[in-house]
């Protein structure tokens, strides 16, 4: 009796083990052949790898794509809206925010046409790809040209949500067999949320591993500047437009986020925050009362830049010349490049830091900001 205890004792602890193996690393409701891809900041998508090297790219929206290495099988009983293969290649790119980060993993030759004209692109590199011929306009994303999109074979497109206000768009693409894969990046509540989207990309064209290295270098230096002691400087960052109110961005959007990893404080942190808006008008009596004690003032000259000295931005309001940081000297201008540039979000939090922490005046170089003297 004592010998048969003791091997149902250790059939059991058997049975006990493989059901723990099987359940180890996996995620709940995926198999033991499945993983999902560690995140950090990223909530809009997810990839899960499956067997064989293939994975399943889900967007926060239900869009689902099955990516397959070059001749690979698809897995059984996998559901998606569409079928990719590694590297996809001949990407119609109408979401230029994307760009740089192809850019940054050496993929951008994946991308052969684009939605934007050369003379709108901030980013040196593609118009030089654009002058050169390897990068071509096919089209607003509402209106693409559809016969040069198919007499370029084109494998995908990658639209922003702005390509729900053009449904119609979208269907014809698919019904002429090109998926539409529609971004998120800028629904992401964390600045290094947008950044980490370069793993989209990178397993697009098969360069995952470059993506995860990249943004995990970038991460640690945003992470190891969030984790100083804040300045308690306040920041305004605002736009005048041509109608007479002040352009703010809302506070739950990501520049307010950005200016606060590198130890500043927004100055309209209050406002309300509908998800849906980065950015709001507001009337020059609240701005001038909520930021004239504000201890930086930047100003985003992406809209309509030129704008290199101090009196410029007096000559749009002459009302300014009552704000503290303007008085002590402390107004900077946006670059061009900053929103085309998502890659550049640990570098606008680097120069946020330098900016609030006074390196900027000791003559710290600067890339995404500038003073206007």
């Amino acid at each position: 009796m004592r010998r048969l205890f003791c091997a149902l004792t250790a059939l059991l602890l058997l049975l006990l083990c493989a059901c723990g193996a099987g359940g180890a690393g996996a995620a709940e409701g995926t198999s033991a052949s499945e993983a999902e891809l560690p995140l950090r900041y990223a909530e809009q998508f997810q990839i899960t790898m499956l067997e064989d090297g293939a994975a399943l790219l889900e967007i926060a929206d239900g869009q689902r794509f099955l990516v397959l290495p070059e001749g690979a099988e698809a897995p059984e009983g996998q559901e998606a809206d569409a079928v990719l293969r590694q590297p996809v290649a001949g990407i119609y790119l109408a979401s230029s925010s994307a760009m740089d980060l192809f850019h940054c993993i050496g993929a951008e030759e994946s991308v052969s046409l684009c939605a934007t004209r050369e003379n709108d692109w901030a980013l040196p590199a593609v118009r030089e790809r654009m002058r050169s011929g390897v990068l071509r306009y096919a089209g607003k994303y509402s209106a693409p040209d559809y016969e040069l999109l198919l007499s370029e074979n084109t494998a995908l497109a990658v639209e922003n949500t702005m390509i729900y206000h053009s449904p119609e768009t979208k269907e014809q693409l698919e019904r002429l067999g090109i998926p539409v894969l529609v971004e998120r990046s800028s629904y992401e509540s964390h600045p290094l949320g947008r950044l980490e989207w370069i793993k989209v990309y990178g397993l697009l064209c098969g360069r995952l591993a470059e993506a995860e290295a990249y943004f995990d270098a970038q991460a640690d230096l945003v992470e190891a500047i969030s984790a100083e002691e804040g300045t308690g400087r306040t920041v305004a960052f605002f736009y005048l437009s041509p109608n007479g109110y002040v352009n703010v961005r809302s506070s739950g959007d990501y520049v307010p986020k950005m200016i606060e990893l590198a130890g500043g404080r927004y100055v309209f942190s209050d406002l309300p925050d509908d998800g849906a808006r980065s950015t709001l008008n507001m009337q020059m009596e609240t701005f001038y009362a909520g930021a004239r004690d504000a201890d930086v003032l930047i100003y985003n000259a992406t809209v309509d830049g030129g704008m290199e000295t101090l009196e410029q931005l007096l000559s749009k309001g002459d009302w300014l010349a009552d704000f503290r940081a303007v008085q002590e000297g402390k107004v900077w201008r946006t670059e061009q490049n900053m929103f085309q540039q998502t890659s550049g979000i640990p570098g606008m939090i680097e120069d946020l830091h330098a900016v609030l922490g006074g390196a900027a005046a000791d003559g710290a170089a600067l890339h995404y900001l500038r003073p206007l003297r």
